[in-house]
């Protein structure tokens, strides 16, 4: 019996997984990644203590499965993005801890370069380029604004502020990457990111697929600190031995939302997942043509194999997930997996509503100053109405990404693939698919991204011998079906939501 290895190194936990010939887990180990807040706003992982966590859930996976390590025949990786840290090229070292695509340390910068000469020039030369080429590059750059989430100002920041960075990137020293490329440099000392996950740093260019020299240029980055680009599949190297005791093969390195799709067979244009996570993604593969948004929608690359390049459509919520674990902390739930029951006994929210705006509110909002707060508390307030109101602030921001990408897109959908932590509540499952319309499918396994990376892994490896053997495996729990009366009760509730986030909006 062979198997797979598949890691993914997530924004709260770092997982690991050990999938047999049929795509079965045998064996799994999960263990939670410490966030550092050393300042209001900054948020961070230690990479020393990331990578114990990740060597860790490995080998305890392997000695828990009695899984004889040479018999795990290739390995998979996916990772968080966003989040980077910089190092030494030669021997390793850290300059920084990993900043996370949820620190806000460069949000300042963010402003005063959104609001510069520089980019009001950049957008209005798009604009005039734009209607001379009708291209979809220029019209996406039309409409570019840095975003936290961005590596883009975090980068140009630590060059600024940590001590002796700048001198090693110009003298070729010190080199850039994130979760991914770090990750891949201390198992096989290589500096490379796979297409997707390059894609996502604001700084690659999806239309010519490479990195982008206009906005490396305008930010005076150094480019020897970039990794190179590969392909999502293919030789990545091999694990030390002296780790594992073998050298596993890395035959797939991608980012974790192009994992998820790949893991939840959307792998034909107009495919449409969501996943529920610490953050909501609604991601749509489009095929061969990258798509260009006026909304805040993003074009991202799903994957490049060999002479396949797919690319998505990305609309992101950065608060989902987060928002359950808050409730808890602040004693008014015990665990998440009561909040759908709480929700059901009450028939409405009774006037309640409840602003997720933690991290601002991205697209189609896009208003980064928003403030987070419930709006119509009374004296008649309940538990139950302060978890319905939150749990439905969580559907009410996928549906604003919904009408948008349903506004820009002409794909017709039929149903929504889910995934994530947040999949698992009934509650929010059915909404969506009430208030979309559509169907709303959810897998026996709400971990998608290990999944994703685990076929592609396999499929390289000669595991399976094509994709459609692979999708077969994909096995589906539950179905939502939409119910039209719930949808139209529903009308006067999301209106009033719509008021209350204008009420908070443009808050700091």
């Amino acid at each position: 019996m062979t198997y797979i290895g598949a890691l993914d190194v997530g924004t709260t936990t770092v997982r690991f997984y050990i999938l047999d010939e049929k795509a079965v887990t045998v064996a799994s180990t999960v263990e939670k990644v410490q966030l550092l807040y050393p300042r209001p706003g900054d948020v961070e992982i230690d990479p020393d203590e990331l990578w114990r966590t990740v060597i860790k859930v490995i080998k305890d996976t392997l000695n828990d499965s009695r899984v004889k390590p040479d018999s795990v025949v290739c390995l998979g990786i996916s990772t968080q993005r966003g989040s980077f840290t910089t190092w030494n090229i030669n021997d390793g070292k850290h300059y920084h801890n990993f900043i996370t695509w949820k620190d806000l340390r460069a949000d300042t910068m963010v402003k005063e370069w959104n609001s510069s000469i520089t980019m009001k020039g950049l957008r209005l030369g798009s604009q005039i380029l734009y209607a001379l080429s009708r291209s979809k590059r220029f019209l996406a750059a039309s409409v570019f604004k840095f975003m936290n989430t961005q590596m883009t100002l975090r980068l140009l920041w630590a060059l600024q502020h940590v001590p002796g960075l700048q001198e090693a990137a110009n003298n070729g020293t010190a080199v850039f990457g994130g979760i991914d490329s770090w990750l891949l440099y201390k198992l096989t000392g290589r500096h490379i990111m796979d297409v997707s996950s390059a894609s996502a740093t604001g700084l690659f260019d999806p239309f010519t697929m490479n990195w982008s020299d206009i906005m490396i240029n305008m930010l005076k980055l150094p480019h020897s600190i970039f990794p190179r680009v590969v392909d999502t599949a293919g030789d990545f190297g091999t694990t030390p031995k002296e780790i594992f005791g073998v050298e596993i093969p890395i035959l797939c390195s991608m980012a974790d939302q192009s994992a998820s799709l790949f893991g939840l067979g959307c792998t034909q244009p107009g495919d449409l997942k969501i996943t529920m996570g610490t953050g909501t993604f609604l991601n749509v593969n489009t095929g061969t043509k990258a798509h260009a948004s006026i909304t805040g929608l993003y074009p991202l690359v799903g994957w490049r194999i060999q002479n396949e390049l797919i690319y998505l459509v990305e609309g992101a919520s950065n608060d989902t997930g987060v928002l359950v674990e808050w409730v808890k902390k602040i004693g008014i739930i015990e665990n998440a997996a009561e909040t759908a029951s709480i929700a059901n006994a009450v028939s409405d929210s009774d006037g309640v509503y409840f602003v997720p705006a933690f991290s601002g509110l991205q697209a189609p909002i896009n208003d980064y100053s928003a403030a987070t707060g419930f709006i119509g508390i009374k004296p008649t307030t309940e538990k139950n109405h302060i978890v319905r109101s939150l749990l439905e602030s969580i559907v009410y921001r996928m549906l604003l990404l919904y009408e948008a990408l349903c506004a820009e897109t002409s794909f017709t959908y039929h149903r929504i693939r889910v995934d994530g932590g947040v999949s698992t509540n009934n509650f929010v499952l059915q909404l969506l698919a009430d208030l979309t319309g559509l169907e709303v499918e959810r897998a026996t396994s709400t971990e998608m991204s290990l999944l994703g990376v685990a076929f592609i892994a396999g499929l390289q490896y000669g595991i399976w011998k094509n994709r459609e053997d692979v999708l077969k495996l994909r096995k589906t729990e539950k179905i939502f079906r939409p119910n039209e009366e719930n949808r139209s009760r529903y009308q006067r509730t999301i209106t009033e939501w719509r008021r209350a986030v204008k009420r908070l909006g443009q808050w700091y």
